[in-house]
């Protein structure tokens, strides 16, 4: 996932490690609160990302077809830092590691479901995402387009 420093709505393309273009991230401009969209390259929505004001702690919810799948939150302060993802058909994964450098993994029942890396790659602003082989690889995308957006907004 590559991010720009400078976009008007936040649009960007994840990419294969061979460079083909898989899911776009097209972020929507002039809203009150930050809202993206996950969609296929043909332009079929897959999850909508949106920013929860008037929270204790920072949150977005990846919807789906209008409804809510899950609710990404910060944690409490530790030495580590940490996300909640509340799945609302029951469960719950959490995210741990160093975010802001983008070098954290994503677990469920402790087991890891996605780990995400800068040291993968030496392009500038650019990071891996490596998904476990029966997960839902645009759920946990969205999922850490969510963390990456609470922690740029806690910068």
């Amino acid at each position: 996932m590559r991010e720009k420093v400078f976009a008007i709505g936040d649009d960007f393309w994840i990419e294969t490690g061979d460079g083909e273009r898989v899911l776009k991230v097209d972020g929507k401009a002039l809203r009150l609160r930050k809202t993206l969209v996950i969609e296929t390259p043909s332009g079929k929505e897959l999850f909508t990302v949106r920013e929860r004001k008037l929270s204790v702690r920072d949150k977005m919810t990846i919807e789906r077809d209008g409804n809510t799948v899950a609710t990404v939150r910060k944690g409490l302060i530790g030495i580590r830092e940490r996300y909640n993802i509340d799945l609302d058909a029951g469960g719950e994964l959490h995210a741990k590691g160093n975010v802001v450098d983008h070098e954290y993994e994503i677990e469920r029942d402790g087991h890891t479901v996605a780990q995400i890396s800068k040291r993968w790659f030496r392009v500038r602003d650019t990071y891996g995402i490596e998904v476990a082989a029966d997960e839902n690889d645009a759920f946990l995308i969205a999922a850490s387009v969510c963390i990456d957006q609470i922690a740029h907004d806690d910068r």
